[in-house]
């Protein structure tokens, strides 16, 4: 079907009546929707999250949070159902609702509060508060209320952050030292428990370990000689029944038994045992032997001999050094079992010392961190930080911020050419009649002869078009909805026809809109 702009021009302007019924009814009922709204004043409050007074490089804060948490944080407490409550219970916006339930009205009351940054203006930390209400003064008032507890609540979260933040590191050296000392304490009842056999002595016990072997090798060396020098002396004894003993303290009769023994061995040398020489050297050697035993016997008188006290001497030694002997092998032995321990206390001991190292390095970071909450603390008290001011205070609004009334007009203008455009397309889709040449070759499937131009018959005098019926409508809708709004914002009917007295507060009531 080809296009044809004459066709449907006509058929607009045919249906013409209809469309601006359909205009009219939409436009009026969106001015009365829009007349019948009641008017919301929102006044503001700017607000601007400040950068920190003091530069980061010399002492920072120990609160780090952007400009959209902190709003964040502050919106969610704002808006919770106790503060909600409390503001709408101080400013009586309760009344109002009274077929509503509690947690409607908070909603509702939540809805009216704005706290936003605006995003045409960057990154540049203005906040906007802003609270929506009937009255000019009363969205102000609660505009600075919230901007008050705005500023209440960025002072509490800082102030409580780095409050937070001091009391832990404090705690945390705390701790930190109670570790130390306790750490402390474990290491030095260690090292008593096993001072002989802590690592650092290792090489002094193998050092001495060396030279007690070496002096229990010649304490050995000399107890052998010692009872070798016994057994000897006792077998000499035994022998002959007397000691070697110095040439100072012999009488001349063992000289003389000596001198004549050796004379005597001399002799059976180159003489027989029958020799009369031999015989008178044997003689005497025995007589001397009488002698000398008589001269011991008498010097002795009752006390010990020079063997005697010889070998108690010699016994003494043999004594003493076994108890060195004993000495040296214990000695040896705790020596030993030291040495076996140590590697197992230098591990333990290892141990100890590296957590009492990683506790230390803890310690001196929690102090340094202690430092820098202390600071950050001093900065967030003095507010010197970051923080939340008030660069405009909300004022009663001039004008109402809702309904937008212009909008809505338009708005409603432009459902009714939809709605009309809507409903001239479904007439022409539901219209099946032929209307024009093309449509009549389409239908026949084959192009007419000729045309012949419309007739018409007798007039039908009680038919109703539908543009007139559109007119009709358009009359009893209109008229009432036109009648309803002048009775209401500008003046009353009765007043109008002169059926009734002007009330005093109409001219206050249409001055009041004009005014809007």
């Amino acid at each position: 079907m080809t296009f044809d702009p004459k066709f449907y021009l006509s058929l607009i302007l045919r249906r013409l009546p209809i469309i601006i019924a359909i205009v009219f009814t939409a436009s009026m009922a969106g001015i009365l929707y829009a007349v019948s709204m009641p008017p919301v004043y929102r006044a503001e409050a700017r607000l601007l999250i400040e950068s920190p007074q003091i530069p980061d490089n010399l002492a920072a804060s120990t609160v780090v949070s952007t400009a959209d948490e902190i709003l964040l944080a502050i919106r969610q407490r704002i808006m919770t159902r106790d503060n909600l409550l409390a503001i709408a219970t101080s400013n009586n916006l309760l009344d109002g609702m009274p077929q509503k339930t509690e947690e409607q009205k908070l909603a509702q009351i939540g809805n009216r509060l704005a706290i936003y940054m605006p995003t045409n203006q960057g990154n540049t930390g203005v906040v906007i508060v802003s609270f929506a209400a009937s009255e000019p003064e009363l969205s102000a008032s609660i505009t600075n209320e919230i901007a008050d507890q705005v500023l209440a609540w960025s002072i509490e979260l800082r102030t409580k952050a780095s409050g937070n933040t001091l009391e832990f590191f404090e705690t945390e050296v705390r701790r930190l030292t109670a570790e130390l000392a306790q750490q402390n304490a474990e290491i030095l009842k260690f090292e008593q428990e096993n001072r002989d056999a802590l690592p650092e002595s290792l090489e002094y016990r193998r050092t001495r370990q060396a030279s007690q072997q070496e002096r229990l090798l010649q304490v050995n060396r000399e107890l052998a000689a010692l009872r070798d020098r016994r057994d000897r002396l006792t077998e000499l004894y035994d022998q002959t029944g007397q000691l070697v003993t110095l040439g100072q303290d012999r009488t001349p009769e063992q000289v003389r038994l000596e001198t004549a023994r050796q004379e005597l061995a001399s002799a059976l040398v180159v003489m027989s045992a029958t020799n009369p020489r031999v015989k008178a050297l044997q003689q005497e050697v025995a007589a001397l032997e009488e002698a000398v035993k008589s001269q011991l016997g008498a010097t002795s008188g009752g006390r010990l001999s020079p063997f005697e006290v010889q070998m108690l001497d010699i016994d003494g030694q043999i004594t003493y050094l076994a108890e060195q002997k004993g000495l040296l092998e214990k000695d040896l032995q705790t020596l030993e079992a030291s040495i076996d321990a140590t590697p197992a206390n230098s591990i333990r001991v290892a141990e100890l010392q590296s957590n009492y190292e990683t506790l230390r390095v803890q310690y001196e970071q929690a102090v340094a961190s202690l430092s820098d909450a202390r600071m950050g603390d001093r900065i967030e008290v003095t507010d010197r930080g970051q923080r939340i001011t008030v660069i405009e205070k909300a004022v009663p609004p001039a004008y109402r911020a809702e309904p937008n009334r212009k909008r809505i007009a338009i708005a409603s203008f432009g459902a009714g050419v939809i709605l009309s455009g809507a409903l001239l397309l479904l007439l022409e889709v539901l219209n099946q009649t032929v209307r024009r040449p093309s449509e009549l070759v389409k239908a026949l499937g084959a192009p007419p002869f000729g045309t012949i131009g419309y007739l018409d018959g007798a007039p039908a005098r009680h038919r109703w078009s539908a543009n007139r019926l559109a007119t009709v409508a358009v009359f009893l809708i209109n008229i009432p909805i036109i009648l309803l709004v002048v009775h209401i914002y500008f003046a009353p009917i009765g007043h109008l026809i002169g059926l009734a007295p002007k009330p005093p507060a109409a001219v206050d009531g249409a001055a009041t809109v004009k005014t809007e």
